[in-house]
């Protein structure tokens, strides 16, 4: 469809007659034929064209990680120069981390797929001259469609016959209450509320039927227009630009040494392969190669742990994004409140809590026959009133100019007759009535009596009521119908105020996530008040608060300095919704946000991590990254709980290896500038590098200290660059302290000093990680079972391997044993050096 016509309220505005000669239709309905023919020119009625990538792409995509390219590069040079067992090596790494990640991503696909696929809507339409029930898919423009209460809006349309139809549209504008529809131009409407001839996709029909005439289905609907927004890529999450910051500073480091290394054995005379495969060693023992895979793993235990809590994990770094996410952005209905409007006050006259408002109030809602609001259930469901004793006669409905109901009703010999029971809009109510009630008592509504009513009716606006008004008058027992003329000169009884009650679970689950970092904001349609009476009930402190026209007067750098501040954003459309996201994340923030409906879809898309429920509209589900099978904050607690964790132990990795791999490279890359020899021949590094690796495959099992997860972590590059040369500049002393022992002490030759080098590297690079995995000390904080075997088996093989048949394969000799004493000492001064260099790092960065 042209682009011109894609734009929302273009073909709403326009007289009825106008659009059904561009539909070419007499809204009487399609022929099969015209129906195949439109379905092939404007495609199928859905929000998204299917835009998936072949499986094969998707796969290969993920290998863009620059970690991965660095490992995929130094693993060709090493198949070029013969060297396999590094190439088999590092490849199999690289592939069994790619797959980890691919293959649980499809499976949280195929999950969110399901539960498409599980809200499937048909509806009916009018074909060849008779109603039948189509896939809504295959609804296209001219159809003439027919619903009734209880169907959604399958497309946009416009209304051709209406009876007493009213639908709920608040997905798409907001109003959290039923508006009525009818046959009509609106040529001034100003936006989707004002159009009264049009129903859009998405709505709801809450009461009576229609006959409508589709004008725009898909993509060109105003749902569309806001799922379009989804093409877009998205701006960077905080995982995605964490990795990536990480992998250029890994790239850059190793270049540099790589360059070192090479330019130095060049310069000794060393041959140029032996040169370039000592160089490429580097590299590989530089690089963390472990990590993609301990990624992949650690988040992929943590998607299990969260399906265990009803919680489906479409993209799996999301999880590492919930963990460090510092501002969450909800929605209010159904969020933070049930999403049932439940009645709270019915008060007299005088404000005191009055059962004869609420007799009335229930009467009249009992025998309405027209639309039933939410209010009229709210009173129905407060309490059961008998009214047995009543007897209908008549009733006026409900409409939107007069804006109340009047029921007639007869209270027979038992009580005193006849009576006119009227509520609605409290203002008008007043208006009609020339006395109240005062107990027993009906006195003159006068100047001052209706000035302190109007004051009463603010004060519970600013609480965050909806208030109707309820009056009545008693009429001769043989006046048989109720006219709108009947409704004057009526008896104020009193107010019922109207609340969506906060959910019970709410309350304590904003003060845990308030308790471990996460500032709670508040992103909604409905009106200030009411957002602030919610929050006081559930003890958000609220700060400040902007209105959709105040963000509308500021611009991007005026949004940013306000949004700090703010905690309520109230009666936002879903462009200023996507602005408020932006905003956040432009301040440094790691912005969650948590929505169901199709104007939450835009924010879901921008943000770092969206949340959303099974029953959210389908846009909403597919822009979000998860989406939580029950609607209860306190499992996005549990959440952000598992994504600390989950980073907690990928840091683990990444500051050891960086410190203590780059410690033992540069030792390497130094000790060649002095030596006759390499210090350790490249099929050495090798074998080190994969004995390290094992041993810290456990990791992702491990436990993680209390003080890791109690406030926000993100990746920070001048904390690990800082912690790198903090405690690897340690490993290298006590690499020279070695270096200087095996040439002086135990007058080795090449094979016994790369030996002993080999065993001494290996055992302080694997046993510091019980030091680097906690801030305290290593006895206060127990590791996992499986990473204390895995770690103490790996050492065990070090010290075991030169004496061993393969030895002489890696040239290898038997050290003295008094060797391996040595190393102990050596060892265990090592550790407790680290240790002391690691409390002093955490005093000099205690916000790290």
């Amino acid at each position: 469809m042209a682009a011109n016509e894609r734009v929302a309220g273009a073909w709403w505005r326009r007289p009825l007659a106008e659009l059904e000669r561009e539909l070419a239709t007499d809204g009487r309905g399609l022929t099969d034929r015209k129906a195949a023919a439109r379905l092939k020119r404007y495609g199928r009625n859905t929000f998204r064209k299917d835009r998936a990538r072949p499986l094969v792409l998707e796969f290969l995509l993920r290998f863009r990680n620059p970690l991965v390219l660095i490992l995929l590069a130094a693993s060709a040079v090493s198949a070029a120069t013969g060297e396999t067992a590094s190439f088999v090596i590092v490849s199999l790494l690289v592939l069994l981390s790619v797959t980890l990640d691919f293959v649980q991503e499809r499976r949280a696909a195929r999950a969110a797929q399901a539960l498409r696929d599980s809200v499937a809507v048909r509806s009916r339409v009018e074909r060849a001259g008779s109603a039948r029930e189509i896939d809504v898919t295959l609804i296209v423009p001219g159809d003439v469609v027919l619903v009734s209460a209880g169907d959604l809006i399958p497309a946009d349309a416009r209304v051709l016959e209406a009876r007493d139809f009213f639908v709920r549209q608040a997905l798409l504008t907001g109003e959290p209450y039923p508006v009525e529809k009818r046959p009509g131009d609106t040529p001034d409407a100003g936006d989707l509320a004002d159009a009264t001839g049009a129903v859009f996709m998405g709505a709801s029909v809450i009461s009576g039927s229609a006959r409508l005439l589709v004008a725009r289905t898909g993509e060109a609907t105003a749902m569309g227009a806001i799922a379009g927004e989804l093409d877009r890529a998205p701006p960077p999450t905080s995982f995605e630009i964490g990795a990536r910051r990480f992998g250029l500073l890994i790239v850059r480091m190793t270049l540099l040494l790589v360059l070192f290394a090479l330019l130095a054995n060049a310069l000794l005379g060393r041959p140029w392969l032996e040169a370039f495969l000592f160089a490429v060693a580097l590299a590989v023992g530089l690089t963390p190669e472990l990590l993609p895979m301990v990624m992949s793993v650690t988040l992929a235990h943590g998607a299990r742990r969260m399906a265990a809590k009803r919680v489906v994990v479409k993209r799996l770094s999301a999880i590492e994004d919930l963990g460090s996410m510092d501002v969450l952005c909800t929605d209010k209905t159904g969020t933070l409140t049930e999403g049932r409007i439940r009645l709270e006050r019915h008060e007299d006259a005088a404000g005191r809590e009055s059962e004869r408002v609420l007799e009335l109030a229930y009467i009249n809602s009992a025998f309405e026959t027209g639309l039933k609001s939410p209010l009229d259930d709210a009173i129905l469901a407060h309490t059961h009133i008998d009214i047995g004793r009543w007897r209908k006669i008549d009733e006026v409905p409900f409409d939107f100019e007069r804006r109340r109901v009047s029921v007639l009703a007869d209270e027979g010999a038992e009580g005193s007759g006849r009576a006119l029971v009227v509520k609605g809009a409290p203002e008008d109510i007043l208006a009609l009535c020339i006395d109240y009630e005062d107990g027993e008592r009906r006195l003159a509504l006068d100047e001052a009596a209706r000035a302190r009513l109007a004051g009463r009716l603010d004060e519970l606006g600013d609480q965050g009521f909806r208030v109707l008004g309820i009056a009545w008058k008693p009429v001769p027992g043989d006046h048989p119908h109720a006219v709108v003329d009947d409704e004057t000169g009526l008896t104020f009884c009193g107010f019922a105020g109207f609340l969506d009650p906060p959910k019970d679970s709410a309350a304590e689950a904003l003060a845990q996530l308030g308790a471990t970092g996460v500032e709670v904001k508040v992103v909604t349609g409905d009106n200030e008040h009411v957002t602030r009476y919610v929050c006081a009930r559930l003890g958000v402190t609220v700060h400040a608060a902007l209105t959709g026209a105040d963000i509308a007067r500021l611009d991007d750098a005026g949004l940013q300095a306000a949004v700090e501040q703010t905690t309520l954003f109230c009666r936002v459309n879903p462009a200023q919704k996507n602005r408020i996201i932006l905003a956040l994340k432009a301040r440094g923030h790691v912005v969650g946000y948590l929505g169901d409906g199709v104007n939450d879809a835009p924010p879901l898309h921008s943000s770092d991590v969206g949340l959303s429920v099974e029953s959210a509209v389908d846009v909403a589900r597919e822009a979000a990254d998860m989406i939580l099978l029950d609607r209860d904050l306190r499992i996005l607690r549990e959440g952000v709980m598992e994504g600390r964790r989950t980073f907690a132990n990928i840091m683990k990795y990444i500051m050891m290896g960086t410190s203590s791999n780059f410690g033992n490279m540069f030792s390497m890359a130094a000790a060649s500038l002095f030596l006759p020899f390499l210090p350790m021949l490249p099929v050495q590094i090798l074998l080190n590098n994969m004995l390290y690796d094992v041993s810290e495959v456990p990791i992702p099992t491990d436990r993680v200290d209390d003080a890791e997860v109690l406030r926000p972590r993100n990746w920070d590059m001048r904390f690990i660059r800082d912690f790198m040369w903090g405690v690897g500049p340690v490993s290298s002393l006590f690499d020279f302290l070695t270096f200087f022992i095996l040439l002086k002490v135990f007058e080795a030759d090449q094979a016994l000093f790369q030996t002993g080098w080999f065993v001494e590297s290996l055992a302080t690079q694997v046993l510091v990680i019980f030091v680097i995995r906690t801030r305290a000390s290593p006895f206060a904080s127990r590791p996992a079972p499986l990473l204390v075997a895995a770690s103490l088996a790996v050492v065990a093989a070090a010290a075991l391997v030169p004496w061993t048949p393969v030895a002489s394969y890696f040239g290898f000799v038997p050290p003295p044993l008094s060797f391996y004493g040595v190393v102990a000492v050596m060892v265990a001064t090592y550790l407790a050096l680290v240790q002391w260099v690691k409390l002093r790092f955490y005093q000099l960065h205690p916000a790290a």
